[in-house]
C-alpha cells in the first residue's frame, strides 16, 4: 500500500471512530432538552416533570424541561422540526393541536420533519364550571347557554386544542353559540375560571379530578374513565361527542434509529415502573402507551376527522 493510500485509510478510520464515539456517548455527554408546547402547570407540563427523574434514571442522562407555549403548540413544534437530529432535542407533542393547526392555517414547520417516538397518555377532555355554579349537568349548561347566545364564555388552552375543538363540536351538536377565550395553557384557563372571568373551562381529566374549586359536568370519553368513575360521559347525557388529548414524545426526523428506539424503550420502562404508575394514578394521568409507529399510523384518520369538522364548523374566521 502506498504512503498516500495509507494516510487516506488512517484518516477514514479516525473519522469513523470519532463518529462512532460521539454517538456511543449518547446520552451521557450532555443534557437532553425536552420542549413542552404549553405553559407550566398544565397537564402536559405536569406529565413531563413527573416523568423527568424516571427518564433520567432509565437513560442515565440529565434532562432539561423547556416550556415554549403559544400558537396551539406551533412554537415548540417549529423549534423541534428545525433542531439538529442528534438525540439531544425531543418534545412532548399533543393531538389534536399537532394535527388541527394544519387544518386552520399554514403552519411554520414541515410536519414530515417531526417523528412520533411514543404515546404516553390519552387524556379525555372535560367541561368544568365553578363549584358554586347552579349547573349540575351538561344539559343544564347547554340549556342556559342556548337561552343566552354568545354570553357564555369557555376558556381553553388555545385555538385548535382538544378543549377548543370540544367546544366547537359541542356548539355544532347542540346548536349553541359560545364565546371562545383562548389561553396559553390549562393553568391560565383554570385561574380565569376561579376568578369568575369565564363561564366554563375545557380541561382534561388529569387537570380537574382532584380540584375542589370546580364542578366537572361531563367527560368526553367513549366510556367512563377510572379517574372519574362517577362522572357521566357526554354520550350518557345525550351528546355524542368524544374528544381527548393524546400526549407523547417526538423527535426531529432523521434522528438515528438506535437513539429513537432507546428513547421509546425508556418511555415504556418508565410507564411500567410501579413507582411511576402510582404517581401517575395520583395525578390522574390515563396512561396509554403506543409505539411511535402505531401512534403515527392513527394520525391520518384523526386529521381527516378534524378536516371534516372544519368543513362544517370552521373554528377560525
Amino acid at each position: 500500500m502506498t504512503k498516500t493510500a495509507s494516510a487516506v485509510l488512517a484518516s477514514f478510520l479516525a473519522l469513523s471512530l470519532s463518529s462512532f464515539s460521539a454517538q456511543a456517548a449518547w446520552p451521557e455527554d450532555r443534557p437532553i432538552e425536552f420542549l413542552v408546547a404549553y405553559a407550566p402547570g398544565g397537564s402536559t407540563d405536569v406529565m413531563a416533570r413527573a416523568m423527568q427523574p424516571y427518564l433520567e434514571k432509565s437513560l442515565g442522562a440529565k434532562i432539561v424541561i423547556v416550556n415554549r407555549p403559544g400558537a396551539a403548540g406551533e412554537i415548540a413544534y417549529t423549534m423541534l422540526s428545525k433542531a439538529k437530529p442528534d438525540g439531544y432535542t425531543f418534545a412532548f407533542i399533543n393531538t389534536p393541536g399537532f394535527l388541527s393547526t394544519r387544518v386552520q392555517r399554514k403552519v411554520g414547520y414541515d410536519p414530515a420533519k417531526i417523528r412520533p417516538v411514543a404515546r404516553i397518555v390519552d387524556d379525555p377532555t372535560v367541561l368544568a364550571v365553578p363549584k358554586d355554579s347552579s349547573y349540575q349537568t351538561l344539559a343544564d349548561f347547554t340549556a342556559a347557554a342556548k337561552a343566552a347566545p354568545g354570553k357564555f364564555s369557555v376558556g381553553t388552552s388555545g385555538v385548535g386544542t382538544d378543549d377548543h375543538l370540544m367546544m366547537v363540536e359541542l356548539q355544532q351538536l347542540t346548536d349553541l353559540k359560545l364565546t371562545h377565550v383562548p389561553f396559553s395553557g390549562a393553568s391560565e384557563s383554570r385561574t380565569a375560571l376561579m376568578g369568575g372571568h369565564i363561564s366554563a373551562a375545557g380541561q382534561n381529566i388529569s387537570e380537574m379530578n382532584a380540584d375542589d374549586d370546580f364542578r366537572v359536568l361531563a367527560q368526553f370519553s367513549a366510556e367512563r374513565m377510572p379517574q372519574q368513575p362517577n362522572l357521566p360521559t357526554a354520550r350518557e347525557q345525550g351528546v355524542d361527542l368524544v374528544m381527548t388529548s393524546e400526549r407523547g414524545i417526538a423527535a426531529p426526523s432523521g434522528v438515528p434509529e438506535a437513539i429513537e428506539q432507546r428513547m421509546a424503550q425508556a418511555v415504556k420502562e418508565v410507564i411500567e415502573d410501579p413507582a411511576f404508575v402510582k404517581q401517575a394514578g395520583d395525578l390522574s394521568l390515563p396512561l396509554a402507551y403506543l409505539s411511535g409507529e402505531d401512534w403515527a399510523a392513527q394520525m391520518p384518520a384523526q386529521l381527516a376527522g378534524y378536516q371534516k369538522l372544519w368543513s362544517v364548523s370552521p373554528w377560525v374566521q
